[in-house]
């Protein structure tokens, strides 16, 4: 039996999209095909059809990964609805980088249309900073987020360039970016300090670091400060400042500074899990989330909701 009380709903950023993600769910649900209709109609195009049949290289662009990762979400989580009512409510709700915005959303302290728009044009800058001024990520395995700290300021002081610890996933994985050059320096000093692995990801924008410091400042004053934000039903953890967002200035401030922050990953799951949050839903494309969690906390219970199958093997849990 889930109980609602101490149940969390995660939703993934980017790295978890796939070609076919949603489609099921639309052609099994109503609510959910509806959601895609709406963001066919914001956009003028037809958006679901990139989610449901690729081009993988098309999905792949960040322009195109971000929105289709929100939207695909939102309509897992109106097809859960749509089963089991409106009494599934969780304690609290938390978002992956850009599954922020999803969280947001779900909470009701932005609307839909609104969240898509500001999904679309973070994406939109982001490119845009990437195109000016390519960086790297990579993924470190092995070593803890102060030793990488200390790695990342030594390397960026021998290159004249940035590079920072951008997500802090899990005890044991940690993600830098940055700038090409001083990222390749960062990766040797990680060898040395006796890095497990060091995996480079395959993006050239270099997301939550510096160089992204152009496009935060323009998404702020332009979309974001024309957007209205409402307090949030549910409790929702912020990934720059690992706490809660419990009004719409905090909110407006944490979503300006989450582009160049590091995602506070590891300390946002620790926090659900220190107000008794025992059971988390991730809502959305794969599974990454559930397996970040297990490396946190082995006693968690993480359940993948993304196909209708998860839909409505729910029903034997709850």
């Amino acid at each position: 039996m889930i109980d609602w009380q101490k149940t969390a709903f995660l939703f993934p950023g980017q790295g978890s999209q796939q070609v076919g993600m949603g489609k099921a769910i639309a052609e099994a649900f109503s609510a959910a095909k509806a959601i895609f209709d709406e963001a066919d109609r914001v956009f003028d195009v037809p958006f679901s059809r990139l989610l449901f049949e690729g081009p993988e290289d098309e999905l792949n662009m960040t322009y195109n990964t971000q929105p289709a990762l929100f939207v695909t979400s939102i309509a897992v989580l109106a097809a859960l609805k749509s089963v089991y009512g409106e009494d599934i409510q969780p304690a609290m709700v938390a978002g992956h980088s850009l599954g922020e915005i999803t969280s947001l959303v779900v909470a009701e302290a932005i609307r839909f249309e609104d969240g898509l728009r500001l999904v679309r044009e973070r994406a939109r800058l982001m490119g845009v900073a990437g195109e000016k001024s390519p960086g790297a990520m990579a993924a470190i395995l092995g070593l803890e987020v102060e030793t990488l700290t200390q790695i990342c300021q030594e390397a960026s002081e021998k290159v004249g360039r940035p590079v920072v610890v951008a997500n802090d996933n899990c005890p044991g994985q940690i993600v830098i970016s940055g700038d090409r050059a001083a990222l390749e320096h960062a990766l040797e000093l990680c060898k040395a300090a006796g890095a497990r692995r060091v995996l480079p990801l395959a993006v050239s924008v270099a997301a939550h670091s510096p160089l992204m410091a152009e496009s935060a400042q323009q998404f702020r004053e332009t979309i974001l400060a024309a957007t209205p934000i409402h307090p949030p039903k549910i409790p929702v953890i912020g990934n720059a400042n690992a706490d809660f967002l419990p009004t719409p200035e905090i909110i407006r401030h944490e979503l300006g500074i989450q582009i160049t922050s590091p995602v506070r990953w590891t300390e946002t799951m620790q926090l659900m899990l220190k107000h008794g949050i025992s059971t988390f839903l991730e809502i959305g494309s794969k599974s990454v989330l559930c397996g970040l969690l297990k490396r946190i906390d082995r006693n968690a219970v993480c359940i993948v909701i993304e196909k209708p199958e998860d839909i409505h093997q729910l029903s034997t849990i709850s």
